[in-house]
């Protein structure tokens, strides 16, 4: 079954309001088996939401509406689907009732604009609303469920469940949609989708058919793989083969194949093996200690974090020499293995990371542009040190430098990585 969700409200089209109500519906419609194929925000503007539901009709299972159902002229969801729908628009004479008990329970009169929540598209069925004045509704055109509720998500998130066990879960016939997100680093988006594609195209005709999305995000690619099927049992066997397929072709470029961060990866390694870290941070500026440290229960491993910004900090913090700072400047390799080497033994650790790098807008130069950042791992039997050019701005170049970091060490822990 697929599912449409259009948020209404011109609120939401402004910098200060985020529409979460999406976020919730699709996580519980997703639950039962439903895939929604489309989200929009719509302003209060009745021709424009008459014209995206009309779109929403032509295609979808499962229509739901969320917001636009208080009293006032600009709340616009119930006339917008009586309009698309060709249906009057008929006041609920019990539902004016419950609205004016409810303001006469606060000691308050009822203004009578409120009789406009009491509007019911002719057919439809009033959804009880416990929290809130503005009742939902419920109505069927065609083969498709029409859903209206309010926005407050106190109000909205309760509805939403008793429709889900109500009404739209018996016609799942039981199928579910099962999710798995497998991670890489160190791959292009388009590199990833032709070594990809050969393999994921033959899914969809099998007998549990599974889904892919490919995701450039900053700093890593992901593949999202969903399954329909009518047990988890199913579903986690077509998934776990077709993660396995993945990750034979891409090898040590996956990080994660159930959706972990890369953090909590290297620090399940770093556990895993008894290990401290330790790390000195000159361009990143702490972002690599802070990623380590959002892992709960990073105090097993984490041992210490050094910003040391200033060729003086490094010094004086690390050891690092003078006359190798004079001679090959702060951006360079033997910088960032010294910077390493000095967090290591100064900590009394197993692993020491050094970062350092022109994280822009300025400061950089011809031999050193901006984006150029030097990265060195000590382990207790092993050194390596690599020179990255990132692209983007200043915080694209610092969380890049800290991925990049995390999954050199991540690569040297790992077992049967060279």
């Amino acid at each position: 079954m697929r599912a449409c969700i259009i948020a209404v409200g011109s609120e939401l089209l402004t910098p200060s309001r985020i529409d979460t109500n999406s976020l919730a519906i699709t996580e519980r419609l997703n639950a039962i088996g439903i895939d929604v194929r489309l989200k929009a925000v719509v302003g209060d503007d009745l021709n424009g939401l008459v014209e995206q539901f009309k779109a929403a009709l032509g295609w979808a299972d499962v229509i739901v509406l969320t917001g636009g159902l208080g009293p006032t002229e600009d709340d616009v969801t119930r006339d917008a689907v009586a309009r698309a729908l060709d249906l009057p628009l008929d006041v609920d004479e019990p539902t004016v009732d419950r609205i004016r008990a409810r303001f006469e329970r606060r000691g308050m009169t009822m203004p009578e604009i409120n009789r406009r929540q009491a509007m019911v598209p002719r057919g439809a069925t009033l959804v009880d609303n416990p929290n809130g004045t503005a009742p939902g509704l419920w109505l069927e055109h065609g083969a498709t469920a029409v859903i209206l509720l309010p926005g407050p998500p106190r109000e909205m998130t309760p509805m939403m469940e008793a429709i889900i066990a109500e009404r739209l879960e018996p016609r799942s016939r039981g199928v579910r949609l099962f999710r798995r997100v497998l991670k890489m680093t160190g791959r292009t988006e388009s590199d990833v989708d032709q070594h990809a594609q050969p393999i994921y195209s033959r899914w969809t005709s099998q007998r549990v058919p599974i889904s892919t999305t490919i995701l450039a995000v900053l700093g890593q690619i992901e593949l999202h793989l969903s399954a329909c099927a009518d047990t988890r049992a199913a579903a986690d066997g077509a998934l776990d083969a077709a993660v396995a397929e993945l990750a034979a072709e891409f090898g040590d470029a996956v990080y994660s194949v159930d959706g972990r961060p890369l953090e909590a990866i290297v620090g399940d390694l770093l556990r895993a093996r008894r290990l401290k870290i330790a790390v000195a941070e000159s361009c990143t500026g702490g972002l690599l200690a802070s990623r380590l440290t959002d892992v709960p229960g990073s105090s097993d491993y984490v041992e210490r974090g050094a910003v040391c910004y200033s060729n003086r900090s490094k010094i004086e913090w690390l050891g690092v020499p003078a006359a190798l700072i004079a001679e090959h400047g702060a951006v360079s390799e033997p910088v960032a293995t010294a910077m390493a080497s000095g967090i290591r033994s100064r900590a009394n650790v197993n692993i020491g990371v050094g970062v350092t790098g022109v994280a822009g807008p300025g400061g950089g130069t011809p031999q050193k542009p901006v984006g150029m950042v030097a990265i060195a791992v000590q382990t207790d039997d092993d050194a390596r040190v690599r020179t990255f050019q990132f692209i983007g701005g200043r915080e694209m170049v610092k969380f890049q430098a800290s991925q990049a970091a995390l999954n050199m060490v991540r690569l040297m822990l790992k077992p049967g990585v060279g």
